[in-house]
């Protein structure tokens, strides 16, 4: 038999195997479990077979990778015990929290057998699912015929994967089983059931939550109103009947796509107006509005939109952007790696932007300066704001929401508004899309238009971001008075014509394509929509350009 040599990167080893030999059979020693393995950088389970030269890197739940393997997992665990404890219900996983996953289980129909009491079905199915882990049942991968995959899928009564899967344009498809119950996943999956051991099924709120972590439970931070921002994009969700991208596809299909758009951007529009009366009825003592939110969550646009708004209640409307606040990049913090960490409160001049911010309250004409990137400098252009009373300052930043940021300046002043992509849409009843992932594609195509930086680029600084919003963005939306969600329903349609391309480029031999691969994998499913529809005012135009906004 051949021998064939694979670096397993983890290691540095170089081995001589047999073709034929299963990623699972060289995998170094783990005090976790194994999920799959970058082969050539690509994503592959650990049932991969070798029969050519392969360069191997083995991830776990620590990994990116690993993590979205997990998930996929854990979903699927869960897709079954509900499907082997209530038989005539309908698992629907609606969107994703900081922990998990939040879920609702509804009966199949009107004559369905009605379900029993919250306390009942969240022992019912942990415990199933815990029988299910502990039987250790590998999940597996089949390559169908789509139309032998249709019929299973139809068997098994989950209409809108049939949907899905239908509109793919492939004659082969992959499909997933878990002992006698099937799936459609974008992404590969475990080994088995009995590598899923950090997880929880608990009640919340109106519905369930599928809780995943790494070592411990981690509490729940998220705050109430980021929840009922969810619940209220829901309501939107089956308004504009586009759950699923199964149902955006269906519109874009019957030439609705320019309708859509409308009434998505009518949504937002109507939400900026109830943010600015909410202010308003504070009018007699707030003076300064905080907006913050996440890399790509569309704070500049819905900072210009939300001053059009409070200008037509009467306010003269001033604007800052605490970008224009960073210290001189001799005093910028950096990352352990060197690079400069824009991410950190401690890039912004606190004590200059406090200093200035309590003069202009007290009405004193305050210049304002200018941040220049190329050189990394603040200068003074002239540019100065002088409030009356009538004004109120709206300040723009990733950490505007930060106590640190305006703790000079009394609470009393300052009305603080949250902004995130709260991605709503799903694949399909048991696949949501993750927020983050939406962000991300926002943040390719942008990237790409306005800083010339191509995929790899906005790829490889990625995880650098995330973390940063994680320690220095996420902690504090809980401070905020309202939350805007800029998700819009059809956006995925409209990146995909520009992000495409942009992934297609990153290179096979770079450890971000696998992450490219993963995002194509997503928007293959989604039919794209044409840009012109898209109204000048939008969040889209940040990212796609051609806005009516300056900059």
């Amino acid at each position: 038999m051949q021998k064939i040599e694979v670096i397993i990167e983890n290691t540095g080893e170089r081995l001589m195997v047999d073709e034929g030999t299963p990623l699972s059979s060289i995998a170094p020693s783990n005090d976790r479990h194994w999920l799959g393995a970058l082969v050539n950088n690509r994503a592959k389970p650990m049932s991969y077979t070798i029969f050519r030269p392969k360069k191997i890197q083995f991830f776990d739940i620590r990994q990116k990778p690993g993590w979205f393997v997990y998930e996929n997992s854990v979903s699927f665990l869960l897709h079954k015990a509900v499907r082997d404890c209530f038989p005539e219900a309908r698992l629907l996983v609606e969107h994703t929290m900081i922990v998990g996953f939040f879920c609702r289980i509804v009966p199949d129909s009107s004559e369905s057998t009605p379900l029993p009491d919250q306390a009942t079905i969240v022992e019912r199915v942990r415990n199933r699912m815990k029988e299910l882990q502990a039987l250790d049942i590998p999940f597996v991968s089949r390559t169908m015929l789509r139309e032998e995959a249709l019929k299973l899928i139809e068997k098994a009564d989950l209409p809108k994967t049939y949907q899905l899967v239908e509109h793919m344009k492939r004659i082969y498809v992959d499909m997933q089983f878990l002992d006698d119950t099937l799936h459609v996943t974008t992404n590969i999956l475990a080994p088995s059931t009995g590598c899923l051991t950090t997880w929880d099924f608990e009640a919340y709120e109106s519905g369930f939550l599928l809780r995943l972590y790494q070592d411990k439970p981690e509490p729940i931070n998220a705050p109430k109103k980021l929840f009922q921002i969810f619940q209220e994009h829901r309501q939107w969700v089956h308004l504009l009947h586009v759950p699923t991208i199964t149902d955006l596809n269906r519109i874009v299909h019957d030439k609705g796509s320019n309708h859509l758009i409308q009434v998505s951007e009518a949504l937002h529009e109507k939400k900026y107006a109830e943010i600015a009366d909410a202010i308003y009825q504070r009018k007699d003592e707030v003076k300064m509005v905080l907006l913050a939110g996440p890399s790509s969550s569309g704070k500049t646009t819905s900072c210009r939109r939300l001053s059009v708004q409070l200008s037509v209640l009467g306010f003269d409307v001033q604007q800052i952007s605490l970008d224009d606040y960073f210290v001189c990049r001799a005093r910028t913090p950096r990352l352990p790696n060197g690079e400069y960490d824009f991410e950190n409160v401690s890039a912004i001049d606190i004590p200059l932007l406090n200093d200035h911010l309590n003069r202009m309250f007290k009405g004193e004409r305050v210049e304002i300066p200018t941040f220049d990137f190329l050189k990394g400098d603040p200068y003074y252009s002239g540019k100065a704001i002088q409030m009356t009373p009538s004004s109120i300052l709206l300040v723009e930043g990733i950490h505007a929401l930060n106590p640190m940021l305006t703790e000079q300046v009394d609470e009393r002043l300052k009305f603080k508004v949250y902004v995130n992509a709260l991605t709503q849409i799903a694949i399909d009843n048991q696949t949501v899309i993750h927020s983050s992932d939406n962000r991300l594609i926002r943040r390719i195509v942008r990237d790409n238009n306005f800083r010339g930086w191509d995929a790899w680029n906005t790829l490889h600084r990625w995880e650098e971001v995330r973390n940063g919003e994680l320690v220095h963005i996420f902690p504090f939306q809980k401070h905020a008075d309202m939350i805007f969600n800029s998700a819009l329903l059809y956006e995925l349609g409209v990146l995909r014509t520009f992000a495409e391309p942009q992934l297609k480029n990153v290179a096979e031999n770079v450890e971000e394509f696998a992450e490219a691969q993963r995002l194509l994998r997503l928007l293959e499913l989604v039919d794209p929509i044409d840009s012109k529809y898209v109204p000048p005012t939008s969040i889209m135009r940040e990212f796609l350009g051609g806005s009516s906004f300056e900059y």
